[in-house]
């Protein structure tokens, strides 16, 4: 697949000298080509995946002057023919690497985590606070319902999950599903533009500056609670530094119950991926504790 894509590249591109490149294994929903070392392209592995590329790339154009740290800035677009293989991304590469948690908890200055912290709170603080009607002009026409979506999401776990585990787990999930859908807290948020997916793979960091280079892979933005954001750290990097960070953020203490809760729907996310892109290694990843 990947020469294909090298082919795809050369021929939107024809000027793009192609001197090498290599396959970054990390992402779920697209295959990710390194070349030339500075340039990262991105192909999605799905159909469903070229339209949310697509506006991925529309949401980007509209915060990435709203944000303090580096988001991707795609300068290379294929979305003529809107098949796999065929559709693309490219943007400079942002200098770092993920900053996974084991990385994290090897920084021995306290100093060096705290601004870490505070510069993901901040850069929260600012795509949280950015005008909905900024990036979704007709957002007041717009089917924007997180409870609607939780409802969606505990439909299709009965679903496609319940036949797969015990009687003792699906008590358990029932019952926190039952318990935050019918959460005052839930009923009465206020919505915001969110990342979508802000977790350890999404957060490159550089060693050299002991801080943040940059955020990436917007794929999964939009309109939505904001807590969802905070429970991509807490899943990433446990309770500790998610504590720092909440108490930089201004409604902290609001949002920890749905935090926590939405922390606790990401394995069955994953293993519902994995059931509906047939993709046996997330859907193994995500089920090994309902077993």
């Amino acid at each position: 697949m990947v020469n294909t894509y090298i082919k795809r590249i050369n021929q939107v591109y024809p000027k793009l000298t192609i001197r090498e490149y290599e396959k970054n294994d990390i992402g779920q929903n697209n295959d990710v080509l390194i070349i030339n070392t500075n340039l990262v392209f991105r192909f999605p592995k799905y159909k469903d995946g070229i339209s949310i590329l697509k506006e991925e790339t529309r949401i980007l154009s509209c915060i990435k002057s709203k944000v303090s740290l580096t988001v991707p800035s795609p300068i290379y677009l294929s979305f003529d023919q809107m098949d796999v293989g065929q559709a693309f991304t490219g943007y400079e590469l942002i200098p770092g690497s993920p900053l996974w948690k084991e990385k994290l908890y090897k920084i021995k200055n306290k100093g060096s985590v705290k601004n870490i912290a505070v510069q993901l709170v901040n850069f929260l603080k600012e795509l949280h606070s950015i005008p909905k009607d900024r990036c979704y002009p007709n957002f007041e026409q717009m089917e924007n319902n997180p409870q609607k979506d939780m409802i969606v999401l505990f439909e299709k776990i009965k679903s496609k999950i319940y036949p797969l585990i015990s009687d003792k787990h699906k008590k358990q999930i029932t019952k926190s599903f039952k318990e935050f859908l019918e959460s005052p807290s839930f009923l009465n948020l206020e919505t915001t533009l969110i990342h979508g997916d802000f977790g350890a793979s999404n957060i490159i960091y550089n060693p050299v500056e002991s801080e943040v280079s940059g955020i990436i892979d917007f794929g999964g933005s939009g309109v939505g609670d904001p807590a969802y954001d905070f429970a991509g750290l807490l899943s990433s990097y446990g309770e500790a530094f998610y504590n720092m960070c909440l108490e930089l953020y201004p409604s902290g203490k609001e949002i920890s119950k749905r935090v926590t809760f939405y922390k606790s729907t990401f394995a069955l996310q994953e293993a519902l991926h994995g059931i509906e892109n047939n993709d046996p290694e997330a859907f193994e990843s995500g089920i090994k504790d309902y077993r």
